[in-house]
């Protein structure tokens, strides 16, 4: 189920008020507008960014090379400037540099109801500290169900129907030293083009619940290395009984598939469930065959390589 993220101008300045040093001059009344996960995919409208007329940002930043640039328009350029800049998608300005707006852009913003700013910081890193915080806070996201685990350094989601064991196997990898991040529902946010987030809500933070034990707190119980607050997503664990869907599994699984979430393919790896298996020694060696793979060895690769050599000596 995939979510449209919204951040209104209120909760950007509260979140960034501290860290920014920003001061509300005017258009309280413009606290509710919204910015949502969409702006981040037009072209033609940046989240954020400097002075731009021709293609306004919905936060617009003004430091001191933007204000020197509309200090010296003539009156009629200026009020077309504005014009501009006030658009109906504008969300905000914040005039950074520590400098102090002009009485124009002052009656401009309260004429239109949009929230002013001021920053004594510079605008480069404004537009880089709310560009970072947009980009979080707007992600598109979506809540699948599943464990997730850091699992020797690594983002696993652990996957598969019901009773199938999901929860016993993650509480066997945290005895192990590896660290749970969310039960149940996990939340992910494709944060940049190729990298999935994953989080738990703040209402299940650090719960597992197993079967036969009930709902257990696993930073109380195995302290406070035991869990993580988020982590990216890089390998699919999915649990499956034998012929569960009718068809046998391929034996170099590791070949893998890979599962579309949020248009990023995140490469999954299906173990069977059997009595008698180590699950979480499958798990761990799942993950560091990954690890691997990244490293660019392919243990399959290299066995049909010496495979083929083989076949080359005896012909």
């Amino acid at each position: 189920m995939e979510a449209l993220s919204v951040v209104t101008v209120d909760k950007l300045f509260r979140d960034n008020a501290g860290a920014l040093g920003l001061v509300w001059l005017i258009g309280r009344e413009g606290g509710r507008r919204a910015l949502t996960s969409e702006a981040l995919h037009k072209t033609n409208l940046a989240p954020i960014g400097h002075l731009n007329l021709v293609h306004p940002n919905r936060v617009q930043v003004l430091g001191s090379p933007e204000m020197d640039y509309l200090r010296k328009l003539s009156t009629d350029a200026l009020e077309e400037a504005l014009h501009h800049l006030f658009s109906e998608e504008l969300a905000a300005v914040v005039v950074a540099d520590d400098e102090n707006p002009p009485p124009v852009l002052r009656d401009t913003a309260s004429n239109t109801n949009t929230p002013l700013f001021t920053s004594r910081h510079s605008s480069s890193a404004v537009v880089s500290h709310l560009g970072h915080y947009l980009m979080q806070n707007l992600a598109e996201s979506t809540v699948v169900h599943g464990v997730f685990m850091e699992v020797t350094g690594v983002g696993v989601l652990i996957k598969g129907e019901a009773a199938v064991g999901k929860s016993e196997l993650a509480l066997e990898l945290v005895t192990r030293g590896h660290r749970l991040i969310a039960d149940d529902a996990v939340e992910l946010r494709h944060v940049a083009p190729d990298t999935l987030e994953g989080t738990c809500p703040s209402m299940l933070r650090d719960f597992l619940e197993v079967r036969g034990l009930g709902i257990l707190n696993i930073r109380s119980l195995f302290g406070e290395t035991s869990v993580k607050l988020k982590k990216n997503l890089k390998l699919i664990v999915e649990l499956v009984r034998p012929g569960q869907d009718g068809e046998p599994l391929n034996r170099l699984e590791m070949e893998a598939s890979k599962t579309a979430i949020l248009g990023v393919d995140v490469l999954t790896v299906r173990i069977p469930v059997a009595a008698g298996r180590n699950l979480a020694v499958l798990v761990e060696v799942a993950v560091r065959n990954q690890i691997l793979r990244s490293r660019g060895i392919d243990p399959v690769a290299e066995l049909m390589a010496r495979q083929e050599a083989y076949m080359q000596e005896e012909s």
